[in-house]
């Protein structure tokens, strides 16, 4: 029997924890990718994206078994699509982590003083997006077992709009820390600043993929 129908037989929502943790092992090196940025330590940076792009691969083997694996055939307390979904959101988050490492990496950015505290402020919101998510993620074999329904499925709820409300909190951070980069266009390099901007969208989307879990689960809790 495979990891995975081992842990399709404990939950049906444990392979969604345990690939969210190698999604995790991602987005984890985003804020060391952004200090080696910071202090101009490039062969370093190279090192974390390729650790970056080898967790990425491993997230993806870990997706790929998982669609192998759901049951077809057996009872879900949701609908199959929506796991299937679930794990989508969460293969995205480690995606935008990869594409920021590859962007970090293009060419030898620098980061102008003046942006060092909004960009920390950021990535640091960013960060605890997906942390929220992972703590839907860890709260999910919970869920089933109290039906998905009472107590359970209201803290659910709660944990859900929290997770709303700080992913909104960084689309505020993200406007404005581009608006203080067009400030610096007499500055800097025209390319520099669309890689930056090109950098700060994508932490953006990779909260907008850990935000999205919230939504699919609340999807699931009507259904």
């Amino acid at each position: 029997m495979s990891l995975m129908q081992d842990l399709f037989r404990e939950s049906p929502f444990e392979p969604l924890r345990y690939h969210m943790k190698a999604v995790m092992d991602c987005v984890a090196f985003v804020k060391p990718m952004f200090e080696m940025v910071r202090e101009g330590k490039h062969e370093e940076l190279l090192e974390l994206a390729r650790k970056v792009f080898k967790a990425e691969h491993a997230a993806d083997l870990i997706k790929a078994d998982i669609r192998r694996t759901i049951p077809s055939r057996f009872f879900l307390p949701v609908y199959r699509g929506d796991l299937l979904g679930y794990v989508k959101l969460q293969d995205d988050m480690a995606d935008s982590a990869e594409d920021i490492a590859v962007l970090l990496t293009i060419k030898k950015l620098a980061l102008p003083d003046s942006l060092v505290e909004p960009a920390r402020e950021y990535v640091d919101k960013i960060e605890g997006v997906c942390a929220q998510s992972q703590a839907i993620a860890e709260y999910l074999p919970t869920l089933v077992e109290g039906d998905m329904a009472g107590k359970e499925a209201a803290h659910a709820l709660e944990l859900v709009n929290a997770l709303e409300k700080a992913e909104w909190e960084a689309d505020r951070l993200q406007y404005s820390l581009s608006q203080k980069l067009f400030a610096l266009e007499d500055v800097m390099k025209p390319t520099d600043i669309f890689l930056w901007f090109r950098v700060f969208g994508e932490l953006g989307q990779l909260a907008n993929f850990a935000e999205k879990t919230g939504d699919r689960l609340r999807r699931m809790l009507s259904n």
